[in-house]
């Protein structure tokens, strides 16, 4: 793809800046990573003249310097470090425009990207994905995956920056589609010497009394229990607030609090006697993850293979 061209829409002096070739940006690149033109020039195959060469005709169509060369070197000028962000964006958009093209030639190849939650993540997503990515008909896609809260992961994909996010199905999903994925439930980790310990089940509004260790604001979990507190007219105490379930896992187990988390990332404590959990009575603890996208039609073939395969995952109607 070497030979593709493009257009960048700036001028210098009252003239277009036309046909940047991709060669060119690439050994920019290579350039800055490798600090100076000669180990470039031999990771690119090319002579450190040729590369000179080419800077210097970039150089000149932007009627400014991107590099600062030296004895020691070649580094980027200002100029130069915001060329390299867009250059490196170009370059990472056409390696993913060739894996999705050689898609349609033979079996199914691809790159896949993925934003999920933490709690999505945390639970069932990588082991699907891992079983996914295991068969033999799918070794030739890729999936990227990225953690996002709820509301930064319908953005994503309704801007089409992403092909699929995985979060509750209770997100907005207004303008895309969607399909369950699986099931989760959230219960109270507590120390097993805590005074609800010995409970066998409890509705959330009856832990207010004690202190929690909480997840970020940004969260949906800490969302969803303050309105369940304020529903009952109290307020959550925070001993801890911690940035995932595992810190949160290992803080209870220290003793310092209690917390709401899903049972399904909780074996490993439970088991090691760090924590117990009490099963929550109130209905939002029963919860659904969904799969969203802007519309099924215009996902990649690997994209939709993946699709069909988390689906398949999903436990329960």
């Amino acid at each position: 793809m070497e030979a593709i061209k493009f257009h960048i829409g700036i001028k210098y002096k009252g003239l277009p800046v036309r046909d940047l070739d991709l060669k060119t940006l690439r050994l920019l690149v290579a350039v800055v990573d490798a600090g100076n033109m000669k180990d470039a020039a031999a990771l690119e195959h090319i002579e450190p003249s040729a590369i000179s060469k080419r800077i210097a005709q970039l150089e000149d169509a932007l009627g400014t310097a991107v590099l600062v060369r030296g004895r020691k070197g070649a580094a980027p000028t200002p100029a130069g470090r915001a060329l390299l962000e867009h250059a490196r964006t170009l370059l990472f958009t056409l390696e993913r425009i060739e894996a999705d093209m050689a898609a349609f030639k033979g079996g199914i190849k691809g790159q896949v990207r993925v934003v999920a939650s933490a709690s999505a993540i945390a639970e069932s997503l990588l082991d699907d994905l891992s079983r996914f990515m295991r068969e033999p008909a799918h070794a030739d896609i890729k999936v990227d995956i990225e953690e996002r809260f709820s509301k930064d992961i319908v953005s994503m994909v309704r801007e089409g920056v992403v092909s699929l996010g995985v979060c509750w199905e209770n997100a907005d999903f207004r303008g895309l589609e969607s399909r369950p994925y699986r099931r989760d439930e959230l219960v109270l980790a507590v120390p097993v010497d805590h005074p609800l310990a010995q409970r066998e089940a409890m509705r959330f509004e009856e832990t207010l009394d004690f202190e929690h260790v909480g997840l970020s604001p940004s969260t949906a979990v800490y969302t969803m229990l303050h309105r369940a507190a304020a529903r009952a007219g109290r307020s959550l105490s925070y001993r801890v607030v911690v940035s995932n379930f595992d810190a949160a896992f290992r803080v209870v187990g220290a003793g310092l609090g209690i917390s709401v988390v899903p049972r399904e990332v909780a074996g490993i404590y439970v088991s090691a006697g760090q924590v117990r959990l009490v099963p929550l009575l109130n209905d939002w603890a029963q919860r659904r993850f969904a799969i969203c996208y802007r519309r099924q039609g215009d996902l990649t073939p690997a994209a939709e293979r993946l699709l069909d395969f988390l689906c398949q995952q999903a436990v329960g109607p």
